[in-house]
Order: structure tokens, then sequence, then C-alpha cells
């Protein structure tokens, strides 16, 4: 076989919801704490105690949403802790991640604050797991609440007159797990009953999220959609791409033998069956597509690197996480008819990240480049894309060597992303681009020659996006070669 596309930028087939680009940070390891905030006093550059290099990098990928402030942590964060006064705040032993103190000092101003020099929607979850229906509501009226009441005016008194803006809400995290080891029954009972109290406060409209399904756990769509849709705006899914055991090795981040790779990329082509039997089963409660699939958990998970804090989930970065994230944005892309957000875990530091730091110094991963490559496609209009593609096996499995998304711009450009997932051959790929004339093309290239390379402190710029030319253009055909474990970006004028 070989690999052909058809593409027709004269059909849209609906929108690419932004926050499919959204992001995740919980108060893990150095995420939050030397990563997003160092503090007004660190030497550092910062604005408030945010590190202005990792603000700067993060405008430049457009990030639309970001998560907080967990994760397992939410199910054990009292928000009241993280209010006020820093030198009064109470200091707590974060039990899931690492055993460390966490004192509080970035709390519920700090994150919208952070979110404001972001540019980007804030994402609260709240904690159903170790927390009171009184708590969670209490948290919704500080935030979003305009007048005279308890806890608008602890607000203001804390400094805030006006309230924030607040869209996305998630009623727990991981309630089948770290969020209360929960039975569907019993948290759909839970749920109805939280989210009751999460009030929209003058215009302010609440998108409220249900702890949804791990993995392959059809149970649980079945009984929260089933039990809560009319309750919800979004069901959230959580996976993560592991080329291992969870419990006993995952597998290492760098210098990984290459059957490692290729399970990698099998594990996260996976996702495509989860969203599409997920979606089968929201569909029969809800076939108008109301209730919006919400990945707020994705992403690699390999061992963390040698001589680290097991609990931080610190991983280095390579090509291999580019194309988990390309092939992965690209499965969103297609199904985004029903996935209206996806929040890649997480943004510094921790496991799939964007940004690592050191102290001082920080460095942008070959994922970070992932996302400003496939940026383009944020709130595009989706275009008809057929594609048909040589297999990559692994044993009996096999998935597509070539995966791709294409989109239409507001100025009309045709903005076309593609993986090549093999390791080690390059796939040459024909597309039909139908519906537009072909003036200009520019693209794009993020590939490299050793199957682990990444970024270091000392090599900041090892893999980075470079121009792409292996492409000749007849009339609307396009030929294009695309390297082993590239992933392509190219804008078609």
């Amino acid at each position: 076989m070989s690999n052909k596309a058809i593409i027709n930028a004269d059909v849209k087939k609906g929108t690419i919801n932004k926050n499919i680009y959204g992001h995740f940070a919980e108060h893990l390891g150095r995420c939050i704490y030397e990563g997003f905030w160092v503090g007004e006093d660190s030497d550092i550059p910062n604005t408030n105690g945010i590190r202005n290099d990792v603000v700067e990098a993060l405008k430049n990928i457009k990030i639309p949403v970001l998560r907080w402030p967990g994760g397992c942590f939410a199910d054990e964060y009292h928000w009241k802790d993280g209010i006020g006064p820093r030198e009064n705040r109470k200091r707590m032993v974060n039990t899931h991640w690492g055993g460390v103190i966490e004192n509080n000092h970035f709390g519920t101003h700090e994150f919208f604050m952070l979110c404001d020099m972001l540019e980007t929607e804030p994402y609260v979850c709240g904690n159903v797991g170790s927390g009171t229906v009184q708590e969670m509501s209490e948290w919704v009226e500080y935030m979003t609440f305009n007048g005279e009441s308890p806890m608008a005016n602890l607000r203001q008194e804390n400094g805030k007159e006006e309230p924030w803006a607040l869209t996305y809400f998630g009623v727990g995290n991981e309630n089948w797990g770290c969020g209360g080891n929960m039975r569907p029954q019993y948290y759909a009972d839970l749920y109805n009953r939280f989210q009751t109290y999460v009030r929209n406060y003058g215009e302010n409209k609440i998108y409220r999220i249900a702890g949804g399904p791990n993995v392959d756990d059809y149970k649980w769509t079945d009984v929260l959609m089933r039990e809560s849709a009319q309750h919800m705006d979004g069901l959230s899914l959580h996976y993560y791409t592991i080329p291992g055991e969870f419990w006993t090795g995952k597998g290492a981040a760098t210098n990984f033998p290459e059957d490692e790779w290729d399970a990698t990329m099998h594990k996260a082509y996976h996702i495509q069956e989860l969203i599409e039997k997920h979606s089968a089963i929201m569909d029969k409660y809800d076939p108008e597509k109301r209730v919006g699939l919400i990945i707020d958990e994705w992403g690699t998970w390999f061992d963390v690197e040698e001589g680290t804090n097991p609990g931080f989930l610190y991983q280095q970065n390579t090509i291999r996480d580019a194309l988990v994230a390309g092939v992965s944005l690209n499965i969103f892309n297609d199904h985004s008819e029903r996935v209206q957000m996806a929040n890649i875990a997480q943004t510094i530091n921790v496991l799939q990240s964007m940004i690592l730091t050191d102290k001082e110094k920080m460095i942008l991963t070959p994922t970070y480049h992932v996302f400003e490559m496939y940026k383009v496609h944020q709130d595009a209009a989706k275009v008809a894309l057929d594609i048909t593609s040589d297999t990559f096996k692994v044993g009996d499995k096999e998935m597509p060597q070539v995966t791709a998304s294409a989109s239409k711009a507001n100025d009309g450009n045709i903005n076309i992303t593609l993986c090549n997932v093999d390791r080690a051959s390059a796939a040459d790929l024909t597309i039909d681009l139908r519906g537009m004339d072909v003036n200009q093309i520019n693209g794009r290239v993020l590939t490299a020659n050793e199957m682990d390379a990444h970024n270091t402190f000392e090599n900041p710029d090892n893999v980075k996006p470079v121009k792409f030319t292996d492409f000749q253009v007849n009339g609307n055909e396009l030929s294009i070669n695309l390297p082993s474990k590239s992933v392509v970006a190219l804008t078609v004028e």
C-alpha cells in the first residue's frame, strides 16, 4: 500500500476546539514550585513570584486552558489553606507526591494571576474525595460571586475586589482511585449532590465536568451518563501512554530499546479506540453530543530520572514524546465533535512536560515544539480529510504509519500536520488537495537521528523544528517524503 490522502479544503467538518491544546499543572514535584512559582524574593526574574521565562514560553504556544490544582492533589486540597497572607498559610504534607511539605504559597489568587499573565482560561478541580459540599460551594462563591456574601467579603479582604471569571470546574478527580476509591454508582450520587451547589452567580456560567473513567472502564461511563448526564457539561477521561508495566517498570525515558519505541507508539494510538468506545456510550444517552469528552490527563509516563524523588515524576522528553503528542493531537482533532478539551500532563518538570527547569535555567522540550507547530489548529475549521496509510506493526497489533490533521484558518490557508511513527523508515505521502488553488506551501519538520534525542541544559536546541522542503507540487497534488520519526507541519496558501 502507498500513503495517500485527500483533503477537501471547501468541506468543513466542524471546529477544532482550542481547548484540545490545554495543559495541566498539579501540586506535584517541581511543577508549581520551581516551575511556575519562585516567589517574589527569588533571583530568577519573576513578576509577583511567577517566572517570566516560563510565561513567555507558554504564551508563544497560546496555551488555551490550564487545569489546577490536581490530579490526586485536588482531593486532598482545602482551598482556604491557600488564601490570605502567605506567612499565615497552613503547611501540609503532600501525601500523594513525595511526602514533601506544601506551604500553600501558591493558591487561588496566585493561580488566577498566573492565568491572567498567560492569557489563558482557568480550569479548577474541586475536592470531592476529602472535602465537603459546603467547602466546594464556598470556593465557587469566593471566586465568582459579585455582591455581598461571606465568601465575597473574604475575597475582598484578601485584595480582590471584583470576582474572577471562571468557566471550567471539575467536581472531583479520579474518584475511582486516588479521589476516594468509589464505585460509579456512589460517585454519580455524590456528583449530583456536589454539583447542585456549584452555583452560577450573576453572568458567570460554570461548565461542570464530572470525573469520568480510567482507561477502558466502560461501565463507569455508562453509569455516569445514565445517572448524571443531565447535570454535567463534560465527562473526563484519563489515559497515559506507558510502554511497560505501571507498578513494576514503566520503561526509561531515554536509552530505551527499539521495542519500547514501537510499544509506545501503539499504546499512544490506543486512545483512538478509547475515544470511540466511550463516545459510543455517551451517544446512547446524549445523541446530540452536548456533553464534551474532556481528556484532562494524557501523555507519556516513564520511570523517573535516576537520582530524583520517585514521587516527583520527573522524566526527560525525547523525539519519541513528540511523536506521542503529535499522534494524540491528530486523534483528538479527528474526534473534535465529541472531544472538547484535553490537558496534557504536565506543563513543567512532571511527566510529559513542555518545559524543564533547573534553578535559573529553562529548556523547551520536543513536546513543546509539537504544541507550537500545532497551535494553528486552535479554533480552526476542521476540513474533510481521508487518509490511507501503510501499517506500523508490532506483533499482531498494527496502526497507521502516518497520521494527519487538516484545518482551515480564518485567512483561508490550510494547515496540515503529519506524523510518521516509524523509527527507521521514511514515508512517501501523496496528498490530493481539492477545493482550493495552491499558490505557496511552507513547511517545518521536527525530527532527529537518534530515537531518544532530547534537549539538555547544556544543549537546549538539539531537537527543534527546522524548515522542511522535501515535497513537490504538481497542480493540486502534493508529494511529500516524511523522514522517519518525524512531525511535519505544512501551511498551504
